[in-house]
């Protein structure tokens, strides 16, 4: 460019250039069109702020407390996992204070993809689309392997050991994982009713497991042995850190909070109630359970499927790790039940937009639900989680989840210059700082996962790129609708004069 051109040409060739990129891949949609498509919803406004806390406490009291507290205490932070946690929540707060200012902002179910299409252009929403289809995907996989494991201590404790080769995925010796491919199946039916219902069963499964998580940390307290508490961080503030990059899977659902938008009762209150009251619920709890847990056994014996009831059978409260098996079933149904919500809201949400098929976008006349897009999701992560295995399924979904967590981050930023004056029913406290501290703080994360993860990464987006090339941009109802605008305010030619 330097040789082709004077320097004198340079800036407007290069503001040529770059109106060129924004007009192709930064087209988006208004403010005022979105805020209009929330009110004539076709979904029902049903949900209040018992029932977003409770679906993001049911999002996250989970896998990530009944399973993942093991593996980050054997593998990264020791008893420091309660730390690792600690730092995960830090980061979490910072990304939920700008969800809860976009969710008022633009009460729709497409979650950070509504956002980043509303703040920086199609493209940058379709890429946020489609990490969060691989979040939320991959990791209902990941959940749904994480009850096998329950189901199996559960069946030893009775004397009926299921065989290894169908309850574990390749990964784990075993062949393939029925159990988490049939609770995919049993949620997908749940969805397939209507909403209301689908809230009010998670809503009795959150009330159960959290008695009996608050049940371990009780009974856990009176067996704890301080000398487990003695290499407190065994590989430093470097662990606790890599630790909160795979405790953050515990912290997921709070964003599931915002993908029920478009079916709540004033959003503008209870959206920011639902996405804060269920993080600060979470975090006292996880950072209560992590003590206990690693007081009650060496944190190298911890790396099991089912660390909470195997350290209550450590402590010889075999008929309390009973009840821990059940509520870690409970856990898994219950963040499973989230998880399918939110991920056929996201498509629903996407296939609107024209960048996936239209017939997507069907609802239900009968319970107002997405009935296509639940059956065949239901179908993809039942698949997924019978065969993959659960570390790289943990890994890759907060890879994913922290890139699309940065770009709400971000979309806060811009559209404070670019839309100042929009009502918004609640503000991120500190801008810019605070969502660019959020930026920061996911990128950071990122940065601890190993290069496998990376790749694994690398390549989903990229087919989400190839995607859009063929099928998308081609598609997009936005464009069409532009283009549309542009032919019907064209001037008329004048009409060629007639020769006599």
């Amino acid at each position: 460019m330097a040789v082709l051109y004077p320097r004198a040409h340079r800036g407007a060739i290069d503001v040529g250039l770059w109106s060129a990129v924004r007009e192709r891949y930064g087209v988006r949609t208004p403010l005022a069109e979105l805020r209009a498509k929330a009110e004539g919803t076709e979904l029902r406004r049903t949900l209040g702020a018992w029932d977003l806390t409770a679906l993001g406490v049911g999002a996250m009291v989970g896998v990530g407390v009944f399973t993942v507290t093991g593996l980050v205490a054997a593998d990264y932070a020791g008893p420091g996992v309660a730390l690792s946690f600690v730092v995960a929540a830090l980061v979490s707060v910072l990304v939920a204070l700008a969800y809860a200012e976009l969710a008022t902002l633009m009460p729709l179910g497409g979650s950070a993809y509504t956002y980043a299409f509303a703040s920086m252009g199609e493209l940058v929403g379709w890429l946020v689309a489609w990490a969060l289809i691989a979040s939320y995907g991959v990791g209902n996989a990941a959940i749904a392997s994480g009850f096998s494991d329950n189901l199996s201590g559960l069946s030893e404790a009775f004397g009926m050991a299921l065989p290894q080769t169908w309850t574990a995925t390749p990964g784990a010796g075993g062949l393939v994982d029925v159990p988490a491919a049939l609770v995919v199946g049993l949620v997908t039916i749940l969805l397939l009713r209507p909403v209301k219902e689908s809230a009010s069963w998670n809503s009795a499964l959150v009330v159960m497991k959290i008695g009996t998580l608050l049940l371990f940390i009780v009974l856990g307290a009176t067996a704890i042995d301080t000398a487990n508490y003695t290499s407190f961080a065994p590989k430093g503030v470097e662990g606790i850190v890599a630790g909160a990059g795979l405790a953050f899977f515990a912290f997921l659902g709070f964003d599931a909070v915002s993908t029920a938008a478009e079916e709540t009762r004033n959003p503008g209150r209870n959206v920011p109630l639902g996405i804060l009251a269920s993080l600060a619920i979470v975090v006292v709890l996880f950072v209560a359970a992590a003590l206990v847990l690693t007081g009650m056994a060496p944190s190298e014996l911890l790396r099991s499927g089912e660390p909470l009831a195997f350290a209550l059978r450590y402590a010889d409260l075999g008929w309390a790790a009973v009840i821990l098996n059940v509520g870690g079933l409970l856990a898994t149904l219950s963040v499973l039940l989230v998880f399918q919500l939110a991920t056929t809201r996201i498509v629903l949400a996407i296939a609107r937009d024209g960048l996936l098929p239209s017939w997507l976008a069907a609802v239900s006349a009968k319970h107002a639900t997405p009935n296509r897009t639940t059956l065949i999701l239901g179908a993809i992560v039942a698949v997924s989680a019978a065969a993959l295995p659960l570390d790289f399924l943990i890994m890759l979904t907060n890879e994913a989840t922290l890139f699309f967590f940065a770009i709400v981050c971000l979309a806060v930023v811009v559209l404070r210059r670019t839309e100042p004056d929009a009502p918004r029913a609640f503000r991120c406290p500190g801008s810019p700082w605070v969502p660019l501290a959020g930026v920061g703080a996911c990128l950071y994360l990122m940065a601890t996962f190993g290069p496998l993860i990376h790749y694994g990464f690398a390549a989903w987006m990229g087919v989400g790129l190839v995607l859009y090339a063929v099928y998308g941009i081609r598609a997009s109802a936005l464009r069409a609708a532009r283009a549309k605008r542009g032919a019907e305010t064209a001037p008329v030619a004048p009409a060629p004069p007639v020769e006599p």
